[in-house]
């Protein structure tokens, strides 16, 4: 009978060890995608970086979308100048958590110049 208390106390141990490594391997991550966590983390980010460029008192960068993977910050969207580009380019490097900045930004300005 204790023999039997051991087997199955053994077999659910395993059973339980076994749901927990499937359950941490299905939240680790590759290059190309993100853990729970860092996909948190990067939405935070970018919520700073966001916020960081709406409360500029000159150009408030309504026109600004911010993306972050990893770290990696990425504006996109449209201004009326160069140096407003190059603003929102300094503010995002200067959030604490930022890895690098992809600026995109496309200056208003340059569109009309293009034929």
């Amino acid at each position: 009978m204790k023999n039997n208390k051991t087997v199955s106390l053994c077999m659910a141990l395993c059973l339980g060890l076994s749901a927990a490594a499937a359950l941490f391997a299905g939240c680790s991550g590759d290059r190309y995608s993100r853990t729970t966590g860092q996909y948190i983390d990067d939405k935070t980010l970018a919520y700073h970086v966001s916020s960081a460029l709406h409360d500029d008192a000159e150009y408030k960068f309504s026109g600004v979308d911010v993306k972050s993977f990893r770290g990696n910050v990425q504006l996109s969207g449209f201004v009326a100048t160069q140096e407003q580009k190059d603003r929102a380019g300094d503010i995002a490097k200067h959030i604490d958590g930022v890895r690098s900045v992809e600026n995109n930004i496309t200056v208003k300005s340059q569109l009309s110049q293009n034929p």
